[in-house]
């Protein structure tokens, strides 16, 4: 019979993994990720040069995508309100839905893709530090770029900073465009689906889903096409530190599970020894297939039907 995958089971030496642990982890990293990218916002003058140099190396490599994307999504609300949702929304849903598939329908390859997700988010948090950068949208209207955000905000939850709901714009770093971290979870959900998806629907949408994401993001002026190479690099590096990663981590992780969790999840503090020291019992206490013997000091115990199906030999009547 062919080999299935049970759910949550995908930790080392085929450890089953648990929910109530991997959703305070990911939750855990995503708030140190949002709280760093909120703390780190840098200089507005260095951001604004940063964001004006990519403009100028990509004038220099001769390559021209935001700007004729911007006036596409500002001119066409059809296609202007559609993409504001996509990019407001998207990341927040289908990462966690990616994420969810995995550890339920394939949970051997679960936690190398949690890794990776987890490894890009930080080396992406490292770039937001090093490198404040001014999205297209936040730029002198001298260079072209209009906010579509802003402009069709009556049409969405978010206002005229950023994605961040509206009145809560203060509450992000609108500088934090380089590496674009929404084109490399996309991309990260793309390889997902592409490897672990079984139908020709899901290998499309593999495909589509990062794509579409990268034309997104130029179109509503939030991020450069570097800024979307730079994600997909990151993506790229993270993976590459998958393997070192986990070989550092894992002997931690399995020595905190084998600390405070049983194999069946039940935390270790509760269980409790059935045989006592010397393996005495209490007056009374009978163990498990315990037969109560005879009060007769002559008479001989006998086998019965228990002790015979556990390969005791019966005795002769």
């Amino acid at each position: 019979m062919p080999k299935t995958e049970a759910p949550g089971t995908g930790g080392p030496s085929g450890q089953r993994l648990r929910w109530w642990t991997e959703l305070p982890l990911i939750v855990l990293v995503y708030a140190a990720y949002s709280a760093g990218r909120l703390v780190v916002r840098g200089d507005v003058a260095a951001a604004v040069d940063h964001g004006i140099g990519i403009l100028e190396a990509e004038q220099f490599l001769r390559l021209n995508a935001e700007s004729p994307l911007n006036r596409l999504f500002t001119s066409q609300a059809w296609i202007g309100v559609p993409a504001d949702f996509w990019y407001a929304s998207l990341h927040y849903l289908v990462t966690p839905a990616v994420l969810v598939w995995l550890f339920r329908s394939r949970a051997v390859h679960y936690r190398a893709a949690r890794a990776w997700l987890m490894i890009s988010t930080m080396i992406g948090l490292v770039g937001f530090t090093l490198l404040p950068t001014c999205p297209p949208r936040l730029l002198d209207a001298s260079h072209g770029f209009v906010d579509t955000m802003a402009q069709y905000s009556g049409y969405g939850w978010w206002g005229g900073e950023a994605s961040a709901p509206r009145g809560l714009g203060g509450m992000t770093n609108q500088y934090a465009a380089m590496p674009s971290l929404h084109v490399g979870w996309a991309l990260w959900c793309g390889v997902m689906l592409w490897r672990h998806g079984r139908t020709p629907l899901a290998r499309v949408a593999g495909v589509a889903y990062p794509l579409i994401t990268t034309i997104v993001v130029m179109g509503t002026a939030n991020h450069y096409f570097l800024d979307a190479v730079a994600g997909a690099a990151v993506m790229g590096v993270g993976l590459l530190l998958v393997r070192p990663v986990r070989r550092l981590s894992d002997p931690v992780m399995a020595t905190l599970r084998a600390r405070f969790i049983r194999s069946d999840g039940v935390p270790s503090a509760t269980e409790s020894s059935i045989v006592g020291a010397g393996c005495q019992t209490s007056v009374g206490e009978r163990l498990p297939r315990q037969r109560k013997q005879s009060v007769d000091l002559g008479a001989e115990p006998s086998a019965g039907p228990a002790e015979a199906e556990d390969g005791a030999p019966a005795a002769a009547r």
